[in-house]
């Protein structure tokens, strides 16, 4: 379970999973995944957007909010970007999130060095000029620092009129974001009570601060949906990851997808496969209507 960038080193029983493989089973339902995308796409228009700054104790961070039309009030979700951070997809998920019934942020994770969106184009991993950017825009964004961030979008959300705050709060990481999710969910353990993560990088490393190491801190239950070229090149991560929640007793369910190739979730990208791409969407919404109440 990669990030874009560097490779990284190597639940109660009733409520884990030790199927790591999304096989043809899965399959049977991805047509009607499909129709319900469509169908999520009208929803989007009944969806309030807007640009906000949230205070965080290391500057503004620019983000941008989605939540139903209307009144009410809804259960909160932050959604982690991928390597490319706060742009037009991701807004996109914010929206599409939104009108299934939550309040979400899709907060910029760059937001210390730059606005969004913080390039013109997506950056490119065969450039070292890339990398090096890349790699200077991650830099402030340490476990501490994320921890930190994701204290203070739940006190933004927390704070709005649209938001249950009686109701359990979700995180949903993509890539880098994935990450960050479990670290959310051990910042503030009795806020956050489910986290989703797709072709999530650096999950579990040999740092004294790896994610997997925070499952003693975290209560929210989890999905972890791990790309097919990811788990050829790591096979021990989903096991170790595994592991460390099951010691926990978490519930978690960690599932490789068969073709699923790292990003495949991001519209628009190379690798993006829609019908595996709908099927995490729907194991993602799946665990947030059981546990985000």
């Amino acid at each position: 379970m990669r990030d874009e960038t560097t490779p990284t080193p190597g639940s109660t029983p009733e409520a884990s999973s030790a199927d790591f493989t999304l096989s043809r089973r899965g399959f049977a339902a991805l047509s009607a995944a499909s129709m319900a995308s469509a169908a999520g796409s009208a929803l989007a228009a009944d969806v309030v957007e807007s640009d906000v700054m949230v205070t965080t104790p290391d500057g503004q961070c620019d983000a941008a909010l989605f939540h139903p039309a209307g009144k009410g009030s809804w259960p909160a979700v932050i959604l982690f970007a991928d390597a490319g951070g706060l742009r037009p997809v991701k807004r996109d998920m914010g929206r599409r999130l939104a009108a299934d019934g939550y309040v979400v942020i899709v907060p910029n994770p760059y937001y210390r060095s730059r606005k969004a969106p913080v390039r013109a184009t997506p950056f490119d991993f065969g450039k070292p000029e890339d990398r090096a950017e890349l790699a200077a825009l991650r830099a402030p964004m340490t476990a501490e620092a994320v921890s930190r961030d994701s204290l203070a979008y739940l006190k933004f959300l927390d704070a709005l009129p649209q938001v249950n705050a009686k109701a359990k709060a979700g995180a949903v990481g993509y890539c880098m974001g994935g990450a960050m999710t479990m670290r959310a969910a051990a910042a503030a353990p009795d806020r956050v009570g489910a986290i989703c993560s797709f072709h999530g990088g650096a999950l579990v490393t040999d740092a004294p601060d790896s994610p997997h190491l925070l499952a003693t801190k975290i209560k929210a239950a989890s999905y972890f949906g791990v790309a097919a070229n990811d788990d050829e090149k790591e096979p021990e991560t989903k096991v170790t990851l595994k592991a460390a929640l099951d010691a926990a007793k978490l519930p978690t369910k960690i599932e490789v997808y068969e073709g699923a190739m790292h990003g495949w979730c991001v519209k628009g990208s190379a690798v993006y496969n829609e019908p595996q791409a709908e099927r995490a969407w729907s194991e993602m919404t799946k665990l947030y209507k059981s546990r985000l109440t």
